[in-house]
């Protein structure tokens, strides 16, 4: 009996001492599963026109696009971390053609912040664009952009305002930013502001002198917004400016993208993209004395528009 007793008592008291530690540990558990927050969004839209005996005249043709966000979020304490992937791609196949790239992006943003406050952080940022694959002319003779080639690299420093999940504003008085050209044909031709090949004696452009690397020291503002607008229509919008304290400081550099998604059910969705781009030391074809004919190069405002329906998934 007396046996019995101590064993009963030595139970209770194990008891009572291990319940409480089972519920601190299932807290920390809890709590540590909730420090980061993982999800993202992938679509697939496709388009076909078909024209068989069509009297008013046509092509037929198949285009197919791709695009896929993910993240990864962590909070903690005073301690912040995001990071967010964007990914598009689409082909497109003209009758009579060859298959054709109509949109190619690659997006990776890493933004580190400490609370200083309610609603600002302290915070630094890498932001890299660029593309998957290579781009040519129709006829496929000449190269237009590559793999890196270009890649915009920015890395900043600043504060970062959070008024709410929906919006962010980033302030950097200090940020730099890195152009890189990989292809050496694009770097002799000077494209996407870097410099261009030196020239012989002759003037005579000389092959292989032109350089990989521009480096830009300003100050950037990043402003984005995400939220549904209305019921199952979601708005997502990013805008970028950048001034450079180096050279003509009066130039800002804008990047504005917005994509609006219209969620039908589950698996249904539609998407529209708009994207237009300014930078006045990136050179595009113009046409002066509008004859339809290029005659020069110079900076223009830049405008990317996609609409799609297709398949898409959402995961957390």
């Amino acid at each position: 009996m007396l046996v019995f007793l101590r064993r009963s008592l030595f139970l209770c008291i194990t008891l009572a001492y291990i319940n409480p530690l089972a519920a601190a540990a299932q807290a920390v558990l809890a709590d540590t599963a909730n420090i980061w927050d993982f999800g993202g969004t992938g679509t697939l839209n496709f388009s076909q026109v078909s024209l068989t005996n069509w009297a008013a005249g046509g092509q037929n043709s198949l285009s197919v696009l791709g695009i896929a966000t993910g993240y990864a979020n962590y909070k903690h304490g005073k301690n912040t971390w995001n990071n967010s992937l964007d990914m598009t791609y689409g082909l497109v196949k003209l009758e009579g053609r060859r298959m054709q790239k109509s949109d190619d992006r690659l997006e990776l943003n890493l933004k580190y912040g400490y609370r200083a406050s309610k609603r600002w952080y302290y915070t630094a940022q890498v932001n890299l664009k660029t593309q998957l694959t290579p781009t040519y002319t129709i006829t496929r003779d000449t190269l237009l952009s590559d793999f890196f080639a270009p890649a915009h690299i920015l890395t900043s420093l600043g504060m970062d305002y959070k008024p709410n999940n929906k919006l962010s504003v980033f302030l950097s008085p200090f940020t730099g930013k890195f152009t890189v050209v990989s292809s050496q044909a694009l770097a002799d031709q000077g494209a996407f502001g870097v410099r261009a090949a030196r020239k012989d004696v002759e003037g005579n452009p000389v092959p292989g002198t032109g350089e990989h690397f521009r480096k830009e020291f300003g100050g950037y503002v990043n402003v984005r917004y995400k939220n549904e607008i209305v019921q199952n229509v979601t708005l997502q919008s990013k805008l970028d400016l950048f001034t450079n304290y180096l050279r003509n400081p009066k130039n800002v550099d804008v990047a504005w993208e917005n994509l609006v998604n219209f969620r039908v059910n589950k698996y249904i969705a539609a998407s529209l993209f708009a994207h237009m781009i300014y930078d006045d030391d990136i050179k595009v074809s113009v046409d002066r004395n509008d004859d339809g004919k290029a005659d020069g190069r110079g900076p223009r405002v830049q405008v990317k528009q996609t609409l799609g329906i297709g398949l898409s998934y959402n995961f957390k």
